[in-house]
């Protein structure tokens, strides 16, 4: 059924509000050197298992935090602070995506000396896609078991993203996944995609991506100076 006009309008000043928002909240964590880097993926893609493996990478040189965004439940935000990472987790309540203005509710409880501050978002492809959380890098996550023919199907999240991470590689020898074909279609809707095939559970990839991430910090603190 096609949206009402009212219906559009209503969205359009949410999307709008959100974006103004975010463009707040990234100018500040720019100020203060931080890269914000805000995830998306299906549910069970690999979201809080890649986090882990970033953060014991990284956390021996840098200043890291996590903010967690779950429908129910603190699990994840558990998960990361039991390696060490400080951890907020925001309980939506139903609301399938995060949103600017969670980040903001809780905006001064984040140190403002980090280096690396990771959003996880909603587990879901397409809300999340639509509401900036006034991030500097965006990734998205496909794991193969999901199969490969989801950038066609949720454009939006690769469009948006400029990281593309294939996730759970590891099961490649086992499931009918087509890198070359994923790899393909996503760039063929954005061609400015970065991507990265890791393993959580082998390591693969893992050393690239955080050197990505780092190269990343860098042109952002120069971009500051």
């Amino acid at each position: 059924m096609a949206k009402s006009k009212k219906e559009v309008l209503v969205l359009e000043d949410i999307l709008g509000s959100n974006k103004k928002l975010a463009a707040s909240i990234r100018q500040k964590l720019r100020e203060n050197g931080i890269l914000a880097v805000n995830l998306l993926s299906s549910p069970g893609s690999g979201k809080t298992s890649l986090l882990e493996k970033i953060g014991f990478c990284l956390k021996d040189r840098y200043r890291i935090g996590v903010i967690e965004g779950d429908i129910e439940t603190e699990r994840d935000a558990e998960r990361i602070r039991k390696i060490g990472l400080p951890a907020w987790q925001i309980i939506t309540h139903g609301a399938c995506h995060l949103e600017a203005k969670m980040i903001a509710r809780i905006f001064d409880r984040i140190p403002a000396d980090l280096d690396f501050l990771f959003i996880e978002n909603v587990g879901n492809l397409v809300c999340p896609a639509s509401f900036d959380l006034g991030e500097s890098l965006r990734l998205v996550l496909l794991s193969v078991p999901e199969g490969d023919d989801k950038p066609r199907k949720y454009p939006e999240a690769f469009i948006t993203s400029q990281v593309f991470v294939i996730t759970k590689c590891d099961l490649l020898p086992h499931l009918p996944f087509d890198v070359e074909r994923v790899i393909r279609e996503a760039r063929e809707i954005n061609p400015k995609l970065e991507v990265f095939k890791t393993s959580a559970l082998s390591g693969e990839g893992l050393e690239e991506l955080c050197a990505f991430l780092e190269k990343k910090l860098e042109e952002l603190r120069r971009q500051n100076a």
